[in-house]
């Protein structure tokens, strides 16, 4: 089934000098006439937006002191000496644009920059995959109130269908019938070829779809030309659409200026999810999977400059998903003591993969997945810090003291590397599950190690001889048993010489489980 969204940002103008990043992480659901109701209550109180010397957009403070739309600068200081004027920036709005059809990527990689600050997605092959249509346009919009925007949602069988239903906040219309229903009641004035017609589709009386449809089309052709007609039956139906596809570049860094100095790392977060959520959908977009990520925290420029200040965060193992990551970077941002107030971030995805397909096990493995161990060990990585969780690393030596080391988790595919190389006949002998740091220097009486008791020789000797080219081990390494039938790893140092201090050492290395 072929099923559009049409994702309207009414607020664009105004919410891109100041985000909505404070409700955007507290509020839940809600319907789209909601979000579009309260978005000048969640930007800065006394913005006004001016194009070509007049009012195009201003906050509800600035609508309640009685500035209007089409006022003009001095009208405005006028009415609110204190108002914060700026000029609209039709750059920063493409910016944004772009950022949220990365985002969007996530659901669909057919995404579409329509007119009049709109996306198209076509998401008709992704709604068992995201739980049906209800599902899906609560992401979408929980991912706008994340990113800062407000916006209207609409569905349609048409891509110009719900282009027109978002920009009129008409809801949803799955079927093609239930279409043409809603599309008739919408005004002529939402075409955008139609407007220079306004006064004479006035002077007709003609000012709903279903009346325009009603009108003879070579007349209509001759007065208003081919472009109307052809959005006309592009939104019901009768004519195919085509449109140019989003795509996701080969390297993905975005950056975000903030609009205050921030002194405290943790009101960060907000900033860093906005540039994760176009990082996963980037990522979706391209099927891969990222192992490393980091943010890079920018301070004040000029005579007072220094360099930003670098998180990163490397995980266990490769993720496009970012919940997970929002979680390693609140941990590692609540560390976090800032050198100087910050101004900007920047996000970059330094070591990526493809994406690894769904496990082929018939039955899921019992106390969570593979996935979710490594999610919980970097987790406890964040909050502990990297050189507090680490892994057995097997190096390739007979010596007991070198052939493992401790490391931090993120270092396993060296780790596996270097277990490939360990002598096979080291790894099949036994081995002591708990190895001492320090040998410890056992007792002789009458004539046999003691540790507790008197302990048993309950194997043949082991002789290891390595280390001539740094730190020479000459052992006879055994299996030792004691009173209690505790299994003990002993060795005897072999010395070369005569006399009373030739007399041969004996020393506890490790214990047996």
């Amino acid at each position: 089934m072929r099923l559009w969204i049409g994702l309207y940002l009414p607020q664009l103008p105004l919410e891109v000098f100041s985000p909505r990043w404070c409700n955007s992480s507290s509020n839940g659901g809600g319907a789209d006439g909601a979000d579009a109701a309260d978005a000048s209550a969640a930007v800065d109180p006394g913005i006004v937006v001016l194009e070509q010397e007049r009012v195009m957009a201003l906050s509800k403070a600035a609508h309640i002191e009685g500035v209007l739309p089409g006022m003009r600068r001095g009208g405005v200081l006028m009415l609110m000496p204190d108002a914060r004027i700026v000029q609209r920036s039709h750059e920063r709005e493409a910016e944004a644009l772009q950022a949220v059809a990365m985002a969007m990527l996530q659901y669909t990689p057919q995404v579409a920059l329509a007119e009049e600050a709109t996306l198209l997605l076509d998401i008709g092959a992704s709604l068992r995959l995201f739980g049906g249509i209800r599902q899906l346009c609560e992401r979408v919009r929980a991912n706008l109130r994340t990113l800062g925007f407000t916006g209207c949602i609409a569905c349609a069988p048409t891509a110009r269908g719900a282009w027109l239903l978002a920009r009129r906040n008409a809801g949803r219309a799955v079927k093609m019938d239930s279409l043409v229903r809603r599309l008739n009641r919408l005004p002529v004035s939402l075409l955008p070829p139609a407007r220079p017609f306004a006064a004479w589709f006035d002077g007709l009386g003609c000012r709903w779809l279903d009346e325009l449809q009603r009108l003879p089309r070579p007349g209509l052709q001759r007065r208003c030309g081919r472009a109307l007609l052809d959005m006309l039956d592009a939104a019901y139906g009768h004519s195919p659409e085509l449109l140019q596809w989003i795509e996701p570049p080969e390297r993905f860094q975005a950056r975000l200026e903030l609009f205050d100095r921030l002194e405290h790392a943790d009101l960060l977060l907000a900033g860093a999810h906005h540039l994760v959520l176009q990082m996963t959908g980037w990522l979706c977009a391209r099927q891969l999977a990222v192992e490393r990520i980091l943010l890079l925290l920018e301070h004040e420029r000029g005579r007072v400059a220094c360099p930003p200040t670098a998180v990163e965060v490397a995980l266990a193992e490769p993720t496009w998903r970012d919940e997970h990551l929002m979680r390693l970077l609140r941990e590692r941002l609540a560390k976090l003591e800032l050198v100087a107030p910050v101004i900007g971030i920047r996000l970059e995805a330094q070591q990526l993969q493809a994406m690894a397909p769904p496990t082929d096990s018939l039955f899921p493995d019992p106390g969570g997945s593979e996935e979710d161990r490594m999610r919980m060990i970097e987790l406890l990585v964040a909050r502990l810090g990297t050189d507090n969780v680490l892994q057995a690393l097997p190096h390739a030596d007979y010596r007991p003291e070198i052939a493992n080391a401790w490391v931090p988790v993120h270092e396993k595919m060296s780790a596996a590397a270097r277990a490939a190389q360990m002598p096979p006949d080291v790894q099949s002998l036994p081995r002591p599950s708990w190895l001492l740091a320090k040998p410890l220097a056992l007792l002789m009486r009458d004539h046999r190690p003691f540790y507790g008791s008197p302990l048993r020789v309950a194997s043949n000797p082991e002789r290891i001889e390595a280390g001539w080219w740094s730190q020479t081990q000459t052992r006879d390494y055994f299996i030792a048993e004691g009173k209690d039938h505790a299994l003990y790893w002993i060795y005897r140092e072999r010395i070369n010489g005569s006399g009373e201090d030739a007399a041969p050492r004996w020393f506890l290395h490790g214990l047996f489980g």
